[in-house]
């Protein structure tokens, strides 16, 4: 992808590799479900203890939770070793209790004064087991701790009242052995009643904590044993293995499109290709190299406009239109065929030369395999014999590739030049096809000869730097590029008629209609020699001046 990609580049990319993306996230699911079967089971199980205020019980300033007692230290607690220790105990169990703490969670749903203890384990039994001990052995711990607390507390009490008895015992003495009008008892009596305000005190308060229930908390839902694992979580790892398998879907879709060079859209011929696009058959229309599409129907009339634009761009003197494929194939084959039809249509006279030896004319048009050009030019016939008029356009003859099996260097020769100016001495137009770019330099031959170049362009078979190298190979010759015509992948060939055989060259019309001389020579545009080894073209100095 470049600068130049827009969103629907993405779209269309989805839609060729889009089995990629299906198997990849099929992979993903099928890994996350392996996955998830040899994983350890782990089953859970929760007790929910609501603690309630005990011995020295105290909230920090700017605690998370509000109250007496500061829940997130509890939850601290209940991981602590001397809880782990208890709950040891209490599963009768000899696994240390560092070990135990492991496996235990304690949670603080918000607003509550409640503490979710959860143990998990591999066995459910065990893991309800493993909850309600961590519980118990919290809450015992929590009881023990304020007991000590409130032990602690009655015995300072204790003593402080024992002191007090002394201190009260010794006032007491002191004014029994006064007299009434001693000046020490009013102060004596001031200590006695202190003393004794300050006895009753802490007499109250230590009644009220010799006779104060300790209590932690209580649980107020008991573990119960776990039906199903929570981890691994089946539908949490299909998903997530789900969507791994998506992105590399996508980044191996979004690598094969980078790697795969072909030529899917016309957008890309004109975006990547940098060659502008004169028409478009679509899909629908399903042609066949050897079609000669019917004007009235779609991709006649894409022609039709074809022709149009084509002889817009011609100058007056113009009449040479090579046509050659960017890759090997017959899509020049198609075009030329069609773009010469849609031109002889109009009534001008059109001359159809075949120079594609690989994919021969003569099928599309009902005419002779040979003679054909590369006859000609190797001399076995003259150029009048090979001009065939197509039977069912009055106003298009044909020159098919001929049999020759090989024409190296034919294409370069003198003797294609003159032929191509003695064609062009008569009104009209003639269109070359031309073999590809990529397979040979004829085609770059050719288009040295003519007044202007179409690029065929075949979709998922051109690659992209197929169409910018043949565009360039035309441009080096000095050859006015018109654009690019992109046709869909061409369908199989359907069977081919046996071909008529020529008794006789004389049987084959001449190229002139009506009145017209028989042959070329005659016609005054050329002499032509056929008893010699190779065919010598006389041009008279009226015929078209040589590019």
């Amino acid at each position: 992808m470049d600068a130049s990609t827009d969103i629907s580049d993405y779209f269309g990319m989805l839609r060729r590799h889009w089995w990629v993306v299906l198997l990849c996230t099929v992979a993903g699911a099928g890994a996350a479900l392996l996955v998830t079967a040899v994983q350890p089971k782990l089953y859970e199980s929760s007790t929910s203890v609501l603690v309630q205020p005990a011995g020295q019980d105290t909230n920090v300033v700017g605690g998370r939770t509000k109250g007496d007692i500061n829940l997130d230290t509890e939850a601290q607690l209940v991981r602590s070793t001397a809880v782990a220790a208890g709950a040891a105990e209490l599963l009768r169990t000899g696994v240390a209790p560092d070990e135990l703490a492991r496996n235990v969670t304690a949670e603080v749903p918000a607003n509550t004064a409640v503490l979710v203890v959860t143990y998990g384990a591999s066995d459910p039994a065990v893991a309800q087991a493993g909850s309600h001990a961590f519980a118990e052995a919290y809450l015992r711990n929590r009881e023990e701790s304020a007991k000590a607390d409130l032990n602690a507390q009655i015995a300072a009490l204790n003593t402080k009242v024992k002191q007090l008895g002394d201190t009260l015992s010794r006032v007491n003495g002191r004014l029994a052995g006064l007299a009434d009008g001693s000046p020490q008892r009013p102060n004596l009596e001031s200590q006695r009643s202190t003393a004794q305000n300050q006895l009753n005190n802490l007499s109250g308060k230590l009644n009220d904590l010799t006779t104060a229930t300790v209590t932690g908390g209580k649980i107020i839902s008991d573990a119960r044993l776990p039906e199903a694992p929570t981890k691994p979580d089946r539908v949490l790892n299909l998903a997530t293995g789900a969507m791994l398998g998506v992105l590399l879907g996508l980044a191996a879709g979004l690598l094969r499109e980078r790697l795969d060079r072909r030529v899917r859209t016309a957008a890309d011929v004109a975006r990547r290709g940098r060659v502008p696009v004169l028409a478009e058959l679509t899909d629908r229309e399903q042609p066949r190299f050897d079609d000669v599409l019917h004007p009235y129907e779609d991709g006649g009339r894409t022609f039709n406009r074809l022709r149009n634009e084509v002889v817009a761009s011609l100058g007056p003197d113009d009449k040479i239109v090579v046509v050659a494929g960017a890759s090997r194939g017959v899509a020049s084959t198609l075009v030329a065929a069609n773009l010469a039809a849609a031109l002889a249509r109009t009534g001008s006279d059109v001359i159809l030369v075949g120079a594609h030896v690989p994919a021969p004319l003569a099928p599309i048009f009902g005419v002779a395999a040979t003679p054909g050009l590369s006859d000609v030019l190797a001399g076995r016939v003259g150029l009048a014999a090979a001009v065939q008029p197509a039977p069912r356009i009055p106003s298009l003859r044909v020159v098919t590739a001929g049999g020759t099996a090989s024409a190296a260097g034919l294409m370069q020769s003198q003797g294609l030049r003159d032929a191509l100016d003695l064609l062009c001495a008569r009104p009209g137009y003639v269109v070359i096809e031309a073999p590809s770019t990529s397979s040979s330099a004829d085609a770059q031959s050719l288009a040295s000869l003519a007044d202007a170049a179409i690029i065929a362009v075949e979709l998922r078979r051109t690659r992209r730097p197929e169409v910018t190298d043949a565009a360039e190979q035309l441009r080096r010759v000095g050859t006015p590029l018109l654009g690019a015509v992109v046709v869909p992948r061409l369908l199989p060939p359907a069977a081919e008629p046996e071909p008529a055989a020529l008794a006789d060259t004389a049987l084959i019309p001449a190229l002139p209609a009506g009145p017209e001389p028989a042959d070329l020579s005659s016609a005054g545009l050329a002499e032509v020699d056929l008893n010699s080894s190779t065919a010598v073209i006389r041009v008279p100095k009226t015929a078209r001046p040589r590019r």
